[in-house]
């Protein structure tokens, strides 16, 4: 291999690399969902903001995730009749059913472990947000400074929106710029910049090795 070619092709295979590393990074949070129908819909709204109505079912998973895109939804099919179904109606009361899915161990930050998923019907007054249901059936709740939900029914008990890698190391403890539950999905879908970088340098590979084919012709001609 040329010598002018080699350097080209090492920095191909870092960027490469880096690209990969920098995609198999996620966050680790409580993600917010509506039920709609039989399917779950990433929610468009934190629960501090969010007001359901009565009879709405809401639903929050913790995992690892990269972008919403990728968010594990929470598991179990109950609806709102079979979740509320010990809680008789109440003139004035509005009853939202939410589904609690604390996750996988895979998922669950080091020395802890997630608790069994549950469902509780909160009854509420009807200008109640998301976050006034989640406080009434399981508390306590945790937040940061940013309003991000970093804790229901205390787990887990410390972090909160931290970046780490696939395999659940932490890399860092800041929380992203945004809520997760609220991050658009545009800044992750494209492709990473060591990722375009390294596309780059191949077609400059590839040019390189054209023009180094040319010259070997032209001497021989």
């Amino acid at each position: 291999m040329s010598r002018r070619l080699a350097p080209l092709l090492l920095a191909a295979i870092v960027l490469l690399a880096g690209a990969g590393q920098a995609q198999a990074a996620g966050y680790r949070y409580w993600s917010f969902w509506d039920r709609d129908g039989g399917q779950w819909a990433y929610a468009t709204q934190g629960p501090s903001l969010a007001r359901p109505s009565d009879g709405d079912v809401q639903g929050f998973r913790f995992a690892v995730s990269e972008n919403s895109a990728d968010a594990a939804r929470p598991r179990g099919t109950a609806d709102f009749a079979t979740i509320c179904a010990r809680t008789p109606a109440e003139e004035g009361r509005k009853r939202v059913a939410l589904v609690l899915d604390f996750g996988t161990a895979s998922d669950a930050p080091s020395g802890e472990t997630p608790p069994k998923g549950r469902t509780a019907c909160a009854q509420v007054s009807p200008d109640a947000t998301t976050a006034d249901a989640l406080a009434a059936v399981a508390g306590p709740l945790r937040y940061d400074t940013n309003a991000l939900l970093c804790a229901i029914a205390g787990y887990p008990e410390s972090g909160c929106g931290e970046q780490v890698s696939r395999k659940g190391d932490a890399t860092s403890t800041a929380a992203p710029e945004q809520s997760p539950d609220q991050k658009s999905t545009s800044d992750d879908d494209g492709p990473s910049v060591g990722l375009v970088a390294g596309i780059a340098v191949i077609a400059a590979l590839g040019a390189a090795g054209a023009w180094q084919a040319r010259r070997r012709r032209n001497a021989t001609d």
